[in-house]
């Protein structure tokens, strides 16, 4: 689209940003007068409706505490849901769209969830559930952790881009009456997808979180 200092910018790299200036924006401007003495508005009672719900998922999935695992699970999804709500703008191309968001995202979710295993269990905590329920399990727990995050990225990815592909079939079909219904249903699927990647993320982190379950005494035969 244009370059930056010789970079390069395309469209991905674009419509990120815009995602993140609106949502950054929004913030400051919900937030600003974030005071006990200041009654609250309609849209920080929006804001904390959003986040009340997303920390209640998290409590559901993760047991303990979810501060932390708040903050960068649910920046996953207001990026995710943002940027596929914003698909009914027209003209608006989703990052999410890209395999290279997607894959973005998904290395992001494999390094948060070995960074959160080490500050709960501690380095060699987290390096002993690699070896259970034994160490010939090793290469098969490191193989499980990529293939997480290849299957979130090429699981969004897919997701978005069929539903592109879908439209554009059915607008071809017949361009005045199918617009409005897959506008719905893409405001409805982008929030879906944001919330099943945010889930899958705060599954994948809490397993390494959990503490290892203490072996059960072998029980002897009368």
């Amino acid at each position: 689209m244009f370059e930056v200092w010789d970079i390069p910018i395309n469209a991905t790299i674009f419509y990120t940003w815009i995602v993140m200036a609106l949502l950054t924006v929004a913030s400051l401007l919900i937030t600003r007068n974030l005071r006990p003495d200041v009654p609250p508005n309609r849209w920080r009672t929006m804001l904390e409706v959003i986040v009340q719900g997303i920390q209640s998922q998290i409590e559901e999935v993760a047991p303990g505490p979810s501060r932390h695992l708040l903050y960068y699970v649910g920046t996953l999804f207001l990026f995710v849901a943002m940027s596929n709500l914003l698909l009914v703008v027209p003209g608006f191309e989703p990052p999410t769209a890209s395999l290279s968001t997607t894959t973005a995202l998904a290395l992001s979710v494999l390094i948060a969830v070995p960074l959160f295993g080490i500050t709960s269990q501690g380095l060699g905590g987290y390096l002993k559930t690699y070896l259970q329920p034994s160490f010939i399990m090793l290469p098969f727990n490191i193989i499980s952790e990529f293939s997480r995050g290849i299957s979130l990225a090429i699981r969004l990815y897919g997701n978005i881009m069929s539903g592109a592909v879908i439209a554009a079939i059915l607008l071809s079909v017949a361009p005045f009456f199918f617009p409005v219904v897959m506008d719905v249903l893409g405001l409805l699927t982008g929030v879906i997808q944001a919330y099943i990647f945010a889930i899958l993320a705060t599954v994948y982190i809490s397993s390494a979180t959990a503490p290892p379950k203490p072996s059960q005494p072998e029980k002897e035969i009368p």
